[in-house]
């Protein structure tokens, strides 16, 4: 664990129970939106590349 997650950790709890249940609600939310913005940006990743490459294609070739 980081320095800086431990300080957060120590705060949070000196924080009544429902502040805690709270703040791990908006952390746990906010960690299952990172996980599903990156599974769309692999898969977009790749579809965007494709594009790409065709879009480079049909330039090069007039």
């Amino acid at each position: 664990m980081t320095q800086l997650l431990e300080k957060a950790y120590q705060r949070i709890a000196q924080l009544p129970e429902s502040e805690q249940d709270t703040i791990a609600s908006v952390i746990l939310d906010e960690l299952a939106s990172e996980e599903q913005w990156s599974e769309k940006f692999a898969v977009s990743g790749d579809l965007l590349s494709r594009m790409a490459q065709q879009a480079r294609l049909e330039h090069s070739e007039g």
